[in-house]
């Protein structure tokens, strides 16, 4: 089903410079952009990124953006990763229509043009193994070696080529290659291998091929079939250009693209590389491709990120041509921004202290008025039942306070949310000296949280009823690394061991355990969270989606 477009409000950019004058100087009559992922993991953060761009530039210009699936590699590709693709691109508020296309759909003439460059005397079949073809590639500094078998004739690497799409050779007996330079300061025209053996099922082919094109050969030419007008990659790509204008300049394909690099995204504390993340998921660091601590776009979505907070971030951070790091910290300012304009707000207690008010009538229970959004009066209010017994937070009480702590302690006043002001008057310990409960008195004269004699108290602090609040499970997620810049080589020697901390006892309000909606909250004093897909019948698990400020940076610089 089709999602509404994305109205999207950005500043001016290179690639966008470049497409309106293409449009102004009549090149192009629609502009056509496509965001070609590989099915072989999950999407993340870098993605999303080109998501936006690339579908918000065909939005901006009244053009159309193609969803192509580069599955040239059945080793690594399930179907399982292109829907959850699909799912992360609609989630992100965009939509590709009726063009939604594959690699696999031009195998046929991708093959018959690679037998038009071996009549050309531009590509030969060579026998030598991957490890000599890597060591005659040559250096930056020294030129390649030509292979033994780049002289072939035409007819014998056609009858070579033939057979190993028949499947008489196996795997990495023997690839084809373009015929380019081995000589070339530029390692990617040193005869690169445009097709390699591989005997596997392919998702969508079944077992009709055992030869596959490689991805710098499949591109640039699913590109041209396409019509795509501007294929936009990340820099990486940029010394991978030449070869992609080779092979448009050499084969008789339908249209010429052009290809422009931006630079692409680095956050701090993050590793976006895909080896990283498939180890991660595969040796048991987190719980999956979507756990909430993982940077992919599913973990994300999990996570309780409003896509529209993900599109602002992206949107902020802009479009360059050289590569930077992208301080976090933006990423968690534009998530609070957005979550605080539209979240509404509920009390939770994650690490409950019990309370007994002595003074309050036994056995009675009222019910307070709380306002849902304090900046919406649209959102209306709720009823909080309040009684002799409550919870509040454990943090909130210390027995031999410092000086600047103005929480409860004994013999000190401070005002209940929407509720009293109350004193705690006495402390219950268990036989190893713990704190387990807390004695107070209540003022019943500062109902709604005033004092009509004017007295002032310094803190207010959120609770809820013991009889009438439901215990869940919360979970406190912190970022995956400690270190700024983890290192993707050794990247578990810099895994955050507080990334993620369970709170098995917590209370909520009724009414957001019993919910089912998916929509982030802000939990008072503690947070954004969001129910979790891990909820069960009688057992609701919340996650933090993020905290209301930036803590975590500042605990890893104290260490």
């Amino acid at each position: 089903m089709a999602t509404e477009p994305v109205a999207t409000e950005v500043g001016r950019d290179f690639i966008r410079d470049v497409i309106q004058a293409d449009l102004d100087q009549g090149r192009y009559k629609e502009i056509v952009t496509r965001f070609p992922p590989e099915p072989n993991g999950y999407l993340h953060i870098g993605h999303a990124k080109s998501i936006a761009l690339n579908f918000g530039i065909a939005q901006e210009f009244a053009g159309r953006c193609h969803l192509r699936f580069d599955d040239t590699n059945p080793v690594r590709e399930e179907q399982e990763y292109i829907d959850s693709i699909q799912a992360d691109v609609r989630w992100l508020g965009f939509d590709w229509d009726k063009n939604l296309f594959y690699a696999s759909d031009y195998f046929e003439r991708l093959y018959d043009w690679a037998e038009g460059l071996i009549r050309a005397g531009l590509a030969y079949v060579d026998d030598q193994t991957q490890e000599e073809i890597r060591a005659s590639r040559g250096t930056l500094t020294e030129p390649g070696k030509n292979s033994p078998f780049r002289d072939r004739s035409v007819e014998e690497n056609l009858d070579l080529f033939r057979r190993m799409k028949a499947g008489e050779f196996p795997n990495g007996a023997r690839v084809l290659r373009a015929k380019i330079d081995m000589a070339s300061p530029n390692i990617n025209l040193r005869d690169p291998v445009m097709y390699r053996i591989l005997h596997a099922h392919h998702p969508r082919t079944g077992d009709k091929w055992c030869i596959y094109p490689s991805y710098d050969y499949a591109h640039g030419q699913s590109d041209a079939i396409e019509g795509i007008t501007h294929s936009i990659c990340t820099l990486e790509f940029e010394d991978h250009r030449p070869l992609y204008d080779w092979f448009i300049e050499k084969l008789p394909v339908p249209s010429k693209p052009h290809q422009y690099e931006f630079a692409r995204l680095n956050l701090t504390y993050t590793l976006l590389s895909k080896r990283v993340l498939t180890l991660l998921v595969r040796d048991g660091h987190v719980a999956g491709w979507d756990d909430p601590r993982m940077p992919t776009i599913a973990g994300m979505r999990r996570r309780g990120v409003p896509p529209a907070a993900l599109r602002e971030f992206i949107k902020r951070i802009g479009v360059a041509k050289a590569n930077s790091v992208v301080d976090v910290g933006m990423l968690e300012f534009c998530i609070r921004e957005e979550l605080n304009r539209t979240s509404q707000r509920r009390m939770a207690v994650l690490r409950p202290l019990k309370v007994v008010i002595e003074n309050y009538p036994e056995g009675q229970v009222e019910e307070l008025e709380a306002i849902n959004h304090p900046d919406d009066p649209t959102a209306g209010t709720r009823k909080i039942a309040f009684g002799r017994e409550i919870f509040i937070e454990r943090d909130d009480f210390m027995e031999n306070p410092p000086k600047k702590f103005f929480r409860l302690s004994p013999g000190n006043e401070v005002r209940l949310r929407y509720a009293y002001f109350v004193k705690c008057t006495g402390v219950i310990k268990n036989d190893a000296g713990e704190v387990v409960e807390l004695r107070c008195t209540y003022d019943p004269a500062t109902k709604g949280g005033n004092a009509p004699d004017g007295r002032k108290v310094k803190a207010t602090m959120h609770w809820l009823p013991a009889a009438q609040s439901v215990p869940a499970e919360v979970r406190i997620y912190n970022q995956l690394f400690s270190n700024p810049s983890p290192d993707a080589a050794n990247f578990a020697a810099d895994l955050n061991p507080q990334s993620l901390e369970m709170l098995p006892d917590a209370r909520l309000e009724p009414s957001v355990a019993e919910s089912s909606a998916t929509e982030p909250m802000q939990f008072e004093r503690q947070g954004y969270f969001v129910r979790d897909k891990d909820s069960s019948p009688g057992r609701p698990v919340f996650i933090r989606t993020i905290g209301l400020r930036d803590t975590f940076a500042r605990e890893v610089a104290k260490g």
